[in-house]
């Protein structure tokens, strides 16, 4: 029952039962399905702040049970799967997520994210490509999100493109200070000193 999306794999003639039972019940307790759905995936998202993984993850399954095109449901358990550690699965389902939601700036944010992660272990150039371009389509749709542009920044530092490593660090940093990774900057001070000024 922990497993995302249970496991999504033939069921039981067992959990059709409880399936059916659990589908019946909300029916009754709420105005539609999307709204159950809504219901269970808020409660989710709560037990993960909370630490509370699997509780959260059987949350969601709930949640994409009632509403598979609730994209939450996709994004919470890739959330889940990246603070297991389990990279490869947090990326097939935050891209899940995507397919339903295809303009959520933050989701897409979260998913370059994760590839920069994946990328850094393995150096799989094919996942700091796609990065990149999730990254500028975000960007299409929100350009107020410093992360967004951190984690551009990063990705250019990573291709050895310094100067617009610059660039997007400078625009994250002018949107929110706090999301400058210090660590990060004096790595990127180290290859090339900072063209504004700004970090001295």
């Amino acid at each position: 029952m922990v497993t995302p999306l249970f496991g999504e794999q033939a069921k039981s003639a067992k959990h059709i039962d409880w399936e059916v039972r659990f589908l019946n019940e909300c029916d009754q307790s709420f105005a539609n399905r999307k709204e159950a759905s809504q219901f269970f995936s808020t409660r989710a998202w709560e037990y993960l702040t909370e630490g509370q993984l699997d509780t959260a993850t059987y949350r969601f399954n709930l949640a994409w049970l009632l509403d598979d095109k609730n994209s939450d449901t996709y994004w919470g358990l890739g959330v889940i799967s990246y603070q297991q550690n389990k990279m490869p699965e947090s990326i097939r389902l935050l891209k899940k997520g995507l397919a339903v939601a295809d303009s959520n700036a933050v989701l897409m944010t979260d998913l370059a994210t994760v590839e920069l992660k994946q990328y850094k272990e393995n150096k799989d150039a094919e996942l700091l490509e796609d990065a990149i371009s999730v990254l500028n389509k975000a960007l299409q749709y929100d350009v107020t999100n410093a992360n967004t542009f951190m984690r551009l920044s990063w990705a250019n530092f990573s291709k050895g493109d310094y100067p617009a490593a610059w660039e997007n660090l400078h625009k994250g940093r002018a949107l929110d200070l706090g999301a400058v990774d210090f660590v990060y900057l004096q790595e990127l001070r180290e290859k090339m000193p900072d063209p504004k000024g700004f970090f001295k």
